[in-house]
């Protein structure tokens, strides 16, 4: 009796250990997985061809597969924000987003407000104007014309800090994206539209015949980075590192081609 007791005993004990290692088991494998990190990445959803929004509504462009494999390599989930570009620096500040990848240029006065990654591609501002327009040759020529550009952007930076350029003109129109501004300038409502290159020729590219671009830098040439708050100096170096790999490795390369034709990333 006794014998058959302590085997009883045994028996339920071993019961109760298998049950409680079953249930830990089950707690271990239904705890959540510790999320992957995220970075939110600002941009005006109209600027093609560096970010905009596809016949699907989806977000696409040169910076955002630039964005996507950086990120990846990171080991980061990416989200596109669309913000007013005009208040990248407030967005930016108040860590709304965690970057500016869109067609950013590096200037004097954006480098107080936040810290720029190594800059990865040239870019001008040029004239563009409706097709037929003979008068316009220059900045000079400006004068006494109707001209538009993107607000926020580096034209209306240029053009406000010359006083004298600004009142020259018969009307300085800002837009909220560089569409709007080629939608006046096709319809008459702007003489000329001074603007990045890049984005006026994209914008070209797909009416042919309407726009013609006047081949001269208007201002200095300047150059596109990627912006990052002033206190965050480690994320700006973790994504720098990745920039110099897909720069060494031909993966920045490979993408300028898919978007432009050809390698358009500074060496």
């Amino acid at each position: 009796m006794k014998l058959k007791k302590i085997l009883g005993i045994l028996s339920c004990a071993i019961l109760a250990a298998a049950l409680v290692a079953g249930c830990s088991n089950d707690k271990k494998a239904e705890a959540p997985k510790e999320s992957a990190k995220k970075i939110v990445v600002g941009l005006d959803d109209n600027f093609r061809p560096m970010g905009f929004r596809d016949e699907k509504n989806e977000i696409v462009g040169f910076d955002v597969d630039m964005a996507k494999e950086a990120a990846k390599r990171l080991g980061y989930n990416v989200e596109f924000k669309s913000i007013d570009w005009s208040s990248k620096e407030a967005e930016l500040k108040s860590g709304r987003v965690d970057v500016l990848w869109n067609g950013l240029d590096i200037t004097e006065k954006r480098k107080e407000n936040m810290l720029f990654s190594d800059p990865y591609m040239e870019n001008r501002q040029i004239i563009f104007v409706k097709k037929g327009t003979t008068d316009i040759m220059d900045e000079k020529t400006l004068a006494g014309k109707i001209v538009g550009t993107q607000s926020g952007g580096t034209t209306e930076e240029y053009v406000d800090a010359n006083e004298d350029l600004k009142k020259s003109f018969k009307e300085f129109k800002k837009y909220s994206d560089y569409v709007a501004a080629f939608m006046d300038l096709e319809n008459g409502r702007l003489d000329a539209i001074v603007g990045d290159e890049i984005v006026g020729r994209s914008y070209m590219s797909k009416n042919e015949g309407k726009i013609e671009a006047i081949d001269v830098a208007v201002g200095p040439i300047s150059n596109f980075g990627i912006g990052f708050a002033k206190n965050n100096q480690a994320l700006r170096d973790e994504v720098q590192k990745v920039l110099n790999d897909m720069k060494a490795d031909g993966t920045s390369a490979k993408i300028s081609k898919e978007w432009f034709g050809k390698d358009m990333i500074l060496k």
